[in-house]
């Protein structure tokens, strides 16, 4: 048997090895074996390789699109018009301009979450190109990064300028409650009534049982007709009366509170701030549909310029609109406040926290309007615009107090002459890192020098946001409910939460 085998193997070598005459002459078996096993290595590895970048393409893909959601914030801006937002500002194009759209509220519109767009100031004196107007672009100039400021020189026309003061007067202006005199005037800052301590004790007693409780003073913040105290008057007796351990005030008690919280804050906590100060005349022009179409043309404008949905506009402050006379002006202020558990924001008090103890103003930007150029004095100044840090106590240099504009103007570090037709935009809030509206700019300290010649005329159009997205969205759906409710069909919308600052023109 192994003599054969040997044998067979023999013939099979010789057949292998014996050349064929052609057509049938083909390569040794053996190295077509070889041959074979080469190109299946290669293709095996070439695959490996071609799996391998594919993963990692699909693993960049992914964490792609993870950036993009988590630097979104709450969710993609939905606006009143349901569509989606522009993308982020390109220094080198144009900004869009979104189509205004005249149609109703509809509730399911703010089911959605918010974002809120803001621009990019790149760095100071860099100018970007915007278009707010058809067949037009506007120079935008940054002029600060801290606050973000912006100016656009030409936003209004010189008619447009003169419409806008001619609709104030012809509503009528009135004096701002924080006025103060010239120096040869009596002091005009003092409280509207001259009550004493009693009167205001059973002013805020309203069942008149000869004591104070907390839900007495917590009502009478929230009422409108409280001009004689202030916020931080109500905050200071209510700290009273909780410090007191019946939990109740009684005449005697509220009169040692009281007479603290009349005293000026400088003495109380040693604040460097002055009390805001500021003399000029105003008055609030409305801007939705059966208003001029100057004011409707305004308010386009600082949609497509702020890129916001139509919706935070149409439900944010009117256009107010001031005069400033020889020697008027308004002390250093922010135009929007802190957060704070004890407040709630004004424009969303309908869906507020009802033990809160103030509304304050809740304001994420300002967009102001020079109508008029003044001869001389009158300029808009920040004073602490792009410092390196902000401190309190620098607000006070050499024993005077920056934030006082009569004593200080020109210590500030910007300063801007009020030119007709120009609009500056300045954030009055951070970015929370989310996409929304985060802590107040301290930079954004502003104020207006007096006015040494001329009459100055300015307007503000600020956009108010609710510092909790989903307050500023459920107050959106409450007031959509009750547009709905009330008007049916009507095509006509305005804003319930400011009906009671002003008069439709």
């Amino acid at each position: 048997m192994m003599d054969e085998a040997q044998e067979d193997l023999l013939e099979h070598e010789d057949i292998s090895l014996t050349p064929l005459s052609p057509p049938y002459n083909i390569p040794p078996l053996r190295s077509t074996r070889l041959h074979i096993q080469r190109s299946n290595v290669c293709s095996r590895a070439y695959f490996v390789v071609v799996m391998v970048f594919f993963h990692v393409y699909i693993l960049n893909v992914i964490a792609l699109l993870l950036y993009v959601h988590y630097n979104n914030g709450p969710g993609d801006l939905v606006s009143g018009d349901g569509a989606s937002p522009a993308p982020v500002i390109n220094t080198d194009r144009r900004l869009p301009q979104p189509a205004p759209s005249g149609r109703e509220l509809h509730v399911e519109e703010y089911s959605q979450s918010f974002s809120l767009h803001r621009m990019e100031g790149i760095r100071v004196g860099h100018v970007q190109h915007v278009s707010v107007v058809p067949d037009r672009t506007h120079e935008m100039k940054t002029l600060s990064l801290k606050p973000l400021l912006f100016e656009i020189p030409g936003f209004l026309s010189e008619e447009e300028c003169r419409v806008v003061i001619q609709l104030a007067q012809l509503k009528g202006l009135m004096d701002s409650q924080a006025a103060t005199p010239s120096q040869d005037q009596t002091e005009l800052n003092q409280p509207l009534l001259s009550l004493s301590t009693e009167e205001v004790f059973h002013l805020l007693d309203l069942n008149q049982d000869g004591f104070l409780q907390k839900q007495e003073i917590v009502s009478h913040s929230r009422s409108r007709d409280g001009t004689w105290l202030s916020p931080d008057n109500l905050r200071q007796i209510l700290t009273g009366l909780e410090a007191s351990p019946t939990g109740i005030l009684t005449l005697g008690e509220f009169r040692r509170v009281y007479d603290v919280s009349q005293r000026p804050r400088q003495q109380r906590s040693g604040s460097l701030h002055s009390h805001f100060k500021q003399r000029n005349r105003h008055t609030w022009l409305f801007q939705g549909l059966g208003s001029h179409r100057v004011l409707q043309t305004l308010r386009k404008r600082v949609i497509a310029l702020t890129r916001l949905p139509s919706a935070l506009l149409e439900l944010s402050e009117p256009l107010q609109v001031s005069r400033y006379e020889h020697g008027d002006f308004t002390n250093a202020h922010y135009d929007s406040s802190s957060s704070q558990s004890e407040t709630t924001c004004a424009h969303t008090r309908l869906a507020g926290n009802t033990s809160a103890l103030t509304e304050v103003s809740c304001r994420y930007l300002t967009v102001l309007f020079y109508l008029s150029s003044v001869e001389k004095g009158g300029e808009s100044t920040f004073p602490v615009a792009d410092n390196r840090t902000y401190d309190e106590k620098a607000l006070v240099q050499d024993g005077v107090d920056l934030t006082d504009t009569q004593q200080a103007c020109g210590k500030g570090n910007l300063r801007l002459t009020p030119t007709a037709g120009t609009a500056l935009l300045w954030y009055n809030h951070l970015s929370d890192g989310r996409g929304w509206m985060g802590e107040l700019d301290e930079y954004s300290l502003h104020g207006d020098c007096p006015v040494k010649r001329g009459v100055k005329w300015v307007a503000n159009s600020w956009v108010n946001v609710d510092p909790y997205h989903q307050q500023q969205a459920r107050y959106q759906r409450l007031v959509a409910q009750r547009h709905q409710a009330k008007s049916g069909t009507d095509e006509h919308y305005q804003s319930l939460s400011h009906s009671d600052l002003h008069l439709d023109l």
